[in-house]
C-alpha cells in the first residue's frame, strides 16, 4: 500500500509539473502574440528610442497576463525592455527562429534565469520582421505553484495510508477470530497427517510434562526405549531407562546430539524445552540410533584418511627433478600416518639416471624415514641384497607387486635374509611388514619397505592398495627424474663441448670467462673470443631461446655460424645481418619440417670487435643486453648502444656502436640471466652488477669471482655466461703508417723505409720476404684499386702488413696461364707470407698479410719455378 501511495504521489507531482509547464507555455505563448501584434508596437519598433515607448507598455502587459516576463527584442535580439532596466541593451540567447519569422515556445535554461518562454515575431505592414518579442514564467514561479499542491498531495497520501492500516488490522483480527476455531473434518484431517507423521519418522520422539510424567512417545521412541505398553502418564524416573538418559530427561536442561548408551545401542539424544499454552513448562526429546552410523562413521574416517594420504602424496611427491629427493618425499609422506618406518632401495643405474639394469638384487638405500629413533634398519647409503630366494622382497619382486606379512613373528621366510637382523628388528618392536616393488614402465627401478612397530595394528589387506598407490605415484615421478637427470647430463656434456674450453691466444685483451648452466635444464647462452688479423679480436656473447638438448644443439649452429662469418672479416652489423639471415631459415626450414623443436627466433647475440691499435671498440647488439664498461678508475657505465631486434625477426638493419677504451679498461660482457631472474628485476640486478665489478684494482679473474659470488646462488634458474675483458694498447712505436701517391714509382720510395723501419725493429733477417709482400700487394693496388693507398705495418708477437686503398673490388688468387703477363702477385704473398686475406672498410678494402717473427717462410719451391717458368 506504501509503494502505491508513493507511486500515485509522485504521479500527481509529475503530472502537475507537467500540467504547470503547458500552463505556462500557452499563458507565455498567447501574453507575446497579444503584444507582438497591439498596434503600434511595430511603429514603436521603428521609432528613434524603441525603449522609452515600449517599456512602460510591456510592464503594464506582463502584469495584466501574469507572467514573469515580457521583453521586447530587436532583429539582432538585442533587449529594448525588460522588467529588470540592467539587462537592456543586452542580448538574449536562442531567439534565431523568431528573427526568422517563426514564433516558438521553448523551456530555456541559462541566463538571466532558467523559464518557460515564448518568443514571436514581430512584422510591420509589409511582413519584414522589425522585432521579437518574448514572454514567459520563471521556473520559480512553476515551483512556489508546486510546492502549494504538495501539501494537498501528502494530505491525502497520509490519509490513504491510515485507511487501509486501519481496515488491514481490522481485517486480520477478524480473520483470526474465525480461524482459531478449526471444523471437525479439518481438525481430524490435521490430527491424522500429525499423528502419522509423528509415528512414521524413524527417530524417537518423547514428550514430557512439568510434573515429569511422559505426555507422548511415538513408536520410534518405544522401539529404542523398549518402553512398557503403560508407559503414558507414568513418571519418567519409573521407565528403566538408566541413570545417565533418566537424569538428562529430569534435569530440564537443553541438549544437542549428546551420545547415551541405551542397552546395547548408542542414541543421540536432542532436548528442548517446551510451554504448552495455559499448562507448566515441559520437555521434548528426540532419539537417533547411531550405532551403524558410528560403525560406518568410522571406516569412512579411515578411507578418508587413506584418500588425504594419497592427495597429500600427490601434491609432495615429485616436486623436484632429484631422484634422491623424491624417494625422499615418498618415505616422509608415508610416515607415520601409513607406517612407523619407511626404507626406499634403488638400483645404482636409477641413481646415475641410466636406463635401469636387470640385476634387480642389489639396490642401494636411498631414503629412510621414522617415526622414532633408535631402530635396526640398516641406514641410507648401504647395499641391500636380496640373496634369500623366499624372503618377502624377493617374492614382491618376482610377482611384481605387493607383497603383506602381516605378523613378522610368525614369518620365517622373512627371517632367512639375515636371522640376527630380524631377531633384533623384533626386539625393537617391528612386527608388520608390506614390500612394493617400485615399477615404471613395466621395469623395475627400486623397492619401498612398509614397517610398523609398536603402538601400531598389523597391517591390512586394504593398506596394501594404499601402499601400491603411493609406490606408483613416485615411480613415476622418480622415473621422469632419471631420465631428466639423464637429459640434462648430455645436455651439460653436448653444452660445454660446444663451448671454448679456453680462451685462444691473443695479445689485444686479458680475458677471463664463466659459464653456470641453469638449474632446471641447460640453456643456449654461449660465449666466443676470435682473434682477428691486425691483432684485432672479437668478443660475442648469445642466449638461445628456450632450454634442453634442442637449445644447445642450436646454440653450437649458431656459435659456429659466427665463428664462419668472422673468418670474412665481416664488420659486427654486417655478420649479424648474415647471422639474423641464417636463423630465419634455420626456422622456416624447421617449420617446413614440421619439427617438434623451439624456432630460433628470439635469439639474441653481441658481437664487438676491439682494435688495440688506439683502443677503438665497435659492437652491434641483436635483442641482447648492454655491456658494463670500467674504467681504469673504476668507474662504470652501461653505453647507450643501438639496439636492433633479436635474431630471426628480420626486416630491420642491424647498426653498430663505437667505444674508445683506454687501456686498462675492463669491458663486461653477459647474458641476461646474470642480473635478470623472478626474484629481481633487471635495474636491481644491474645495480649489483655495478657493484661487483667497480673495484678497479680486480684483474679479470678476480671480476668474475666477485659477481659470481655476490649475485648468482650455486644453481641458478637460467643460464649465465660471463666474459671479463681487460684492454691493452698496442705500442705506438711498434706502428707505421705511410701514405703512399697513386704511382707506381712510390712503391720502391715505401719499399726502402719499410726496410729501415724494420732494421730499427731488430728485423732485418725479414727485410727480403717484407719488400717482395709489400712490392706486390702495393702494385695490385695502385695498379687496380684507388686512391687513397695507404701502407701499415704492426709490430707484435707477428708482424703484419697492411696495404689500404679506395676500392671495393677483391682480389683473388689464381694461377696464371704461361702468356698472361701478371696475375702472379698473390700467388707470390701465399708462399711467402704466413696468412693473408681481404677486409672491407667503410671506403675501400685493406689486403693484409701475416709473417711469423724469427722464421722465414718457406715456398713451394716447384709452384715458384712453374709460376716462373713463363
Amino acid at each position: 500500500m506504501l509503494v502505491l501511495v508513493a507511486v500515485a504521489v509522485a504521479a500527481l507531482v509529475v503530472q502537475g509539473r507537467y500540467a504547470a509547464e503547458q500552463g505556462a507555455e500557452h499563458r507565455s505563448l498567447a501574453a507575446a502574440e497579444a503584444f507582438a501584434h497591439a498596434p503600434g508596437t511595430a511603429a514603436a519598433l521603428r521609432s528613434r528610442d524603441p525603449t522609452a515607448q515600449l517599456q512602460p507598455a510591456a510592464e503594464r502587459a506582463r502584469r495584466g497576463s501574469g507572467v514573469d516576463f515580457i521583453t521586447v527584442l530587436d532583429p539582432q535580439g538585442v533587449r529594448l525592455t525588460d522588467p529588470r532596466p540592467e539587462l537592456i541593451g543586452t542580448r538574449a540567447e536562442g531567439v534565431g527562429p523568431a528573427a526568422q519569422g517563426a514564433a516558438f515556445t521553448e523551456t530555456f535554461h541559462g541566463d538571466p534565469a532558467d523559464a518557460v518562454r515564448a518568443v514571436v515575431p514581430v512584422r510591420d505592414d509589409g511582413g519584414h520582421v522589425v522585432g521579437m518579442v518574448s514572454a514567459g514564467i520563471q521556473y520559480d514561479t512553476l515551483g512556489q505553484v508546486l510546492n502549494q499542491q504538495v501539501p494537498v498531495m501528502l494530505a491525502a497520501a497520509v490519509a490513504a495510508l491510515t485507511l487501509a492500516t486501519v481496515g488491514t488490522a481490522l481485517v486480520g483480527r477478524r480473520l483470526r477470530r474465525q480461524t482459531h476455531g478449526l471444523g471437525p473434518a479439518e481438525m481430524t484431517r490435521m490430527f491424522e497427517h500429525h499423528d502419522a507423521v509423528l509415528h512414521a519418522v524413524r527417530e524417537g520422539v518423547l514428550i514430557i510434562g512439568g510434573d515429569g510424567r511422559l505426555m507422548l512417545a511415538n513408536d520410534e521412541a518405544r522401539r529404542l526405549l523398549d518402553l512398557p505398553e503403560d508407559a503414558d502418564r507414568r513418571p519418567v524416573t519409573e521407565l528403566g531407562l538408566g541413570p545417565r538418559l533418566t537424569r538428562l530427561l529430569t534435569s530440564g536442561e537443553p541438549v544437542s546430539d549428546e551420545v547415551l548408551p541405551a542397552g546395547e545401542r548408542l542414541l543421540a539424544v536432542n532436548a528442548r524445552l517446551i510451554e504448552p499454552y495455559g499448562g507448566a513448562p515441559g520437555l521434548v526429546a528426540t532419539f537417533r540410533d547411531t550405532t551403524e552410523l558410528r560403525a560406518l562413521t568410522g571406516q569412512a574416517e579411515v578411507a578418508r584418511g587413506r584418500l588425504t594420504l594419497l592427495y597429500e602424496a600427490g601434491v609432495r611427491i615429485g616436486t623436484t627433478l632429484d631422484i634422491r629427493r623424491t624417494a625422499e618425499e615418498l618415505a616422509e609422506v608415508a610416515v607415520p600416518r601409513m607406517a612407523d618406518f619407511v626404507t626406499v632401495e634403488l638400483l645404482d643405474s636409477v641413481l646415475r639416471g641410466d636406463e635401469p639394469t636387470g640385476a634387480v638384487r642389489r639396490m642401494r638405500r636411498t631414503a629412510l624415514s621414522e617415526a622414532r629413533s633408535g631402530h635396526p634398519l640398516q641406514p641410507v647409503g648401504d647395499l641391500i641384497q636380496f640373496v634369500v630366494a623366499d624372503t618377502p622382497m624377493v617374492a614382491a619382486l618376482h610377482r611384481g607387486k605387493a607383497v603383506r606379512v602381516a605378523d613378522l613373528h610368525h614369518a620365517q621366510d622373512w627371517r632367512a635374509q639375515d636371522p640376527e637382523g630380524a631377531d633384533q628388528a623384533l626386539e625393537y618392536g617391528i612386527h608388520s611388514l608390506i614390500t612394493v616393488p617400485l615399477r615404471a614402465r613395466g621395469v623395475v627401478l627400486g623397492m619401498v619397505n612398509f614397517w610398523r612397530g609398536t603402538g601400531s595394528l598389523p597391517f591390512e589387506e586394504e593398506d596394501v592398495a594404499v601402499a601400491e598407490e603411493l609406490v606408483a605415484r613416485a615411480a613415476v615421478a622418480i622415473d621422469n627424474a632419471r631420465r631428466y637427470a639423464r637429459e640434462h647430463a648430455l645436455a651439460v656434456t653436448l653444452q660445454r663441448s660446444l663451448l671454448p674450453r679456453d680462451v685462444p691466444d691473443q695479445e689485444a685483451l686479458e680475458i677471463a670467462w664463466r659459464y653456470l648452466p641453469a638449474r632446471a635444464g641447460v640453456g643456449g647462452d654461449w660465449f666466443d673470443v676470435i682473434p682477428l688479423p691486425g691483432f684485432r679480436v672479437a668478443l660475442v656473447v648469445g642466449d638461445i631461446v628456450g632450454h634442453g638438448l634442442h637449445a644447445a644443439v642450436t646454440m653450437g649452429r649458431l656459435r659456429t655460424a659466427v665463428l664462419n662469418f668472422s673468418s670474412l672479416d665481416l664488420s659486427p652489423d654486417e655478420l649479424l645481418s648474415h647471422l639474423d639471415e641464417m636463423v630465419t631459415l634455420l626456422d622456416t626450414q624447421a617449420s617446413n619440417a614440421h619439427s617438434d623443436g623451439a624456432p630460433v627466433t628470439g635469439a639474441t647475440c653481441l658481437y664487438a670487435i676491439y682494435d688495440p691499435v688506439g683502443g677503438h671498440c665497435t659492437l652491434s647488439r641483436a635483442g641482447h643486453v648492454a655491456p658494463a664498461v670500467v674504467d681504469p678508475q673504476g668507474g662504470v657505465t652501461f653505453p647507450d648502444l643501438p639496439l636492433s631486434p633479436p635474431l630471426g625477426v628480420g626486416g630491420h638493419p642491424f647498426e653498430t656502436g663505437e667505444l674508445d677504451l683506454p687501456e686498462g679498461s675492463r669491458l663486461v660482457l653477459f647474458t641476461d640471466g646474470l642480473v635478470e631472474d623472478r626474484g629481481r628485476d633487471i635495474d636491481e640486478g644491474l645495480r649489483m652488477l655495478r657493484s661487483a665489478v667497480a673495484d678497479p684494482d680486480r684483474t679479470p679473474e678476480e671480476t668474475c669471482r666477485a659477481v659470481m659470488e655476490s649475485m648468482l646462488p650455486d644453481r641458478p634458474s637460467d643460464d649465465v655466461a660471463l666474459l671479463v675483458a681487460r684492454t691493452r694498447l698496442l705500442d705506438p712505436a711498434r706502428v707505421a703508417a705511410w701514405d703512399v701517391p697513386f704511382d707506381v714509382t712510390a712503391v720502391s720510395r715505401v719499399r726502402t723505409e719499410v726496410s729501415r723501419r724494420l732494421a730499427d725493429w731488430g728485423l732485418a733477417e725479414s727485410s727480403f720476404t717484407t719488400e717482395l709482400v709489400l712490392s706486390e700487394l702495393l702494385t695490385n693496388a695502385i695498379r687496380y684499386g684507388a686512391p687513397p693507398v695507404r701502407v701499415r705495418m704492426l709490430l707484435g708477437s707477428t708482424l703484419v702488413l697492411e696495404v689500404s686503398d679506395g676500392s671495393n673490388t677483391s682480389p683473388r688468387l689464381r694461377r696464371a696461364a704461361t702468356t698472361d703477363e701478371g696475375g702472379r702477385g698473390l700467388f707470390l704473398v701465399s708462399q711467402f707470407a704466413d696468412r693473408w686475406g681481404t677486409r672491407y672498410a667503410a671506403k675501400g678494402k685493406v689486403i693484409w698479410a701475416e709473417q711469423t717473427l724469427g722464421r722465414t717462410p718457406e715456398p713451394d719451391t716447384t709452384a715458384l719455378i712453374d709460376e716462373l717458368a713463363w
